[in-house]
């Protein structure tokens, strides 16, 4: 069944039945304004929203009150150095999300710190795809827009009970979305429907009982509403090699800042072999001289596997390594390093087989 006959299906009640179940059990969120309220500050749902990019709420909080203690406005944010932004990234991964957050600011800030109000116009800042302007121009502006996350994507698959497997599924999905956003309160609509899925909704075992749209959902009439939406089996990841080298004298450890383009851009880090997504590094050290094994770290990225291999130097030859290419960090600092979690994790490791407490 294609989305317009759906959408003749749909009651009219069923957005009114989801602001109403939103207007009493809306999660309270540090970035969000209470329900029916006036639009609450884009700076803090944009910031937000590229935070919550494939990434749980639960991990955001603490970025996000540290990000609005240091940085409470945009263009303060526009002012901070590239360095200490990542730095107060790192960990939450994605990293193209801070280099992109931080060009996104300085844009803002050269509009007088003034966000766009519609979509068109947040779409054509630096790192805002169709997802992310949507919801910034409905939740913070009362745009209508159709917004469609993990969350409403688990809603809207059950509710139409969509069977073809995603990704291609998407389209649909998006139509039936399209087909049931209301007008007015789009920006509480939206976000009811992502409580909805994190609350009720969920993955495993929804709690239809409580579901204020279950007398409307296709899938729950199936009698496995978990069974949606629909996903196509999984392709095995890549597992790619390499390796991480541990170089401390005097109580500092040597890091690098890796390029600006690629995976990890621009954020500090332990030397590596130059393994990347599309094979393995090339096993070579930074300098020559003894080393001994320090430990694996395993680590799993979007799209492949790796198995990072820990060497520590033992030798007292530094001359291979310029000051253009990194720096001497103090190892009882390391914590504030900025680290990615993947060096962060090889970090810890040396720390243990080297016998020093940061």
């Amino acid at each position: 069944m294609d989305a317009s006959s759906h959408k003749a299906a749909v009651p009219a009640p069923l957005a009114s039945a989801l602001l109403d179940w939103y207007d009493a059990h809306a999660r309270t969120l540090p970035w969000r304004a209470a329900p029916g309220t006036s639009a609450p500050d884009p700076y803090r749902v944009w910031l937000s929203e590229v935070m919550l990019q494939q990434t749980t709420v639960a991990a955001v909080k603490s970025y996000f009150a540290e990000f609005t203690r240091r940085w409470p406005t945009v263009t303060a944010l526009a002012e901070a150095p590239e360095g200490e932004v990542m730095a107060a990234w790192a960990g939450l991964g994605y990293y193209a999300r801070a280099r992109n957050l931080l060009a996104c600011a300085r844009v803002v800030a050269a509009r007088g710190g003034v966000f766009p109000d519609t979509e068109d116009g947040l779409r054509a800042l630096p790192g805002l795809g169709a997802y992310t302007a949507a919801a910034v121009a409905a939740i913070a502006f009362g745009r209508r827009a159709v917004v469609v996350d993990a969350n409403v994507e688990r809603v809207v698959s059950r509710l139409f009970a969509v069977a073809e497997p995603l990704p291609g599924s998407r389209p649909a999905i998006r139509r039936h979305a399209d087909a049931i956003t209301p007008e007015l309160r789009a920006g509480d609509f939206a976000q009811a429907m992502m409580d909805l899925g994190a609350t009720i909704c969920t993955p495993r075992s929804p709690r239809c009982l409580l579901c204020p749209l279950s007398a409307s959902c296709a899938a729950r009439k199936t009698g496995e509403p978990e069974r949606f939406p629909v996903k196509a089996a999984k392709k095995p990841k890549p597992q790619r090699n390499g390796r991480a080298f541990w170089i401390a004298r005097n109580g500092a450890v040597w890091l690098v800042r890796r390029p600006d383009k690629g995976m990890l851009g621009g954020m500090r880090a332990l030397p590596d072999d130059g393994w990347s997504a599309k094979g393995d590094g090339s096993g070579e050290a930074p300098v020559s001289g003894s080393w001994e094994p320090g430990g694996t770290v395993a680590h799993g990225f979007t799209h492949f596997g790796l198995d990072l291999d820990l060497l520590i130097y033992r030798g007292n030859d530094w001359a291979g390594l310029g000051a253009e290419q990194g720096e001497w960090w103090p190892v009882e600092r390391i914590d504030e390093a900025g680290l990615p979690t993947l060096f962060a994790k090889a970090a810890r490791l040396a720390l243990v087989s080297t016998g020093v407490e940061a």
